[in-house]
């Protein structure tokens, strides 16, 4: 990898730091105009039985690119973070995932995201940087798309939002040709943007850390043999972190 395409992505230029291997080839995406699934009703308590009212149920819907969809778990379907997380959903929740390969978050935006709100959903997570961060688009780019698209989420449903950040990429094989200076540097960088995001919402947004620690994680257990992809290990840490941030934020979330 060129040092210098990476420092003229720190100067916010639009050089790309890494390419991103095609994922096509390992996985096949949900597409993200297939009909959400629908929100299951809860008949009202007969009146003047003193039942308190029932609670609403979970929808939750995935927003991402090709870890949302799970390319590098031997099962995607199963086995991307996402769906790890609706296995602990409560009766009666329903799962959607728009999520679409390759997707830069301006992409999410403009195909995802109309999906995700006809779905009304009231739990939202959405992982959407790395293919960003590879393809150039600058630290402040990033973070106003990304803001508009948690904005609308936010006027247009009801739903907690879930935002994950940048992982310490360093350790991904795939970076092994960046200057590790210039790397951190774009990821800091990135993540003070997503967390800015994330704060300008109070409770209703929250920031899931994918950062601290993540370093000594990445090995060839936890990354797929693409060197760029999380493995089926690697997805069972990511969806630990974001269940843990869930479950802080109060969403009713199963043990296992």
């Amino acid at each position: 990898m060129q040092v210098v395409i990476a420092a003229a992505l720190v100067a916010c230029s639009t050089g790309a730091i890494a390419p991103s291997p095609s994922p096509s080839a390992t996985a096949t995406p949900r597409p993200a105009t297939s009909a959400p699934s629908p929100i299951p009703t809860q008949a009202a308590s007969p009146t003047g039985t003193g039942t308190a009212p029932p609670s609403i149920a979970v929808h939750y819907v995935a927003i991402g690119a090709s870890d949302t969809v799970g390319v590098g778990a031997l099962d995607p379907e199963r086995g991307s973070w996402p769906a790890r997380i609706a296995d602990l959903l409560p009766a009666g929740a329903t799962y959607t995932n728009v999520g679409v390969s390759g997707s830069l978050v301006a992409d999410a935006a403009r195909v995802q995201l109309p999906a995700a709100i006809r779905a009304r959903p009231t739990l939202v997570s959405t992982w959407l940087a790395v293919n960003d961060l590879n393809a150039g688009v600058s630290p402040a780019e990033h973070a106003a798309t990304l803001g508009r698209m948690v904005d609308e989420l936010v006027a247009k449903t009801a739903a907690r939002v879930f935002v994950g950040n940048v992982p310490d990429l360093r350790a991904v094989p795939l970076y092994g040709d960046t200057d590790p200076e210039v790397l951190i540097a774009v990821v800091n960088a990135y993540n003070a943007g997503i967390a800015g995001v994330a704060a300008s919402h109070g409770e209703r947004v929250v920031l899931v850390d994918l950062f601290t620690g993540s370093a000594a994680l990445m090995t060839d257990v936890t990354v797929a043999p693409d060197g760029f992809h999380p493995s089926d290990a690697g997805y069972v840490l990511i969806a630990e972190r974001f269940v843990r941030a869930m479950r802080e934020a109060g969403i009713p979330l199963r043990s296992s």
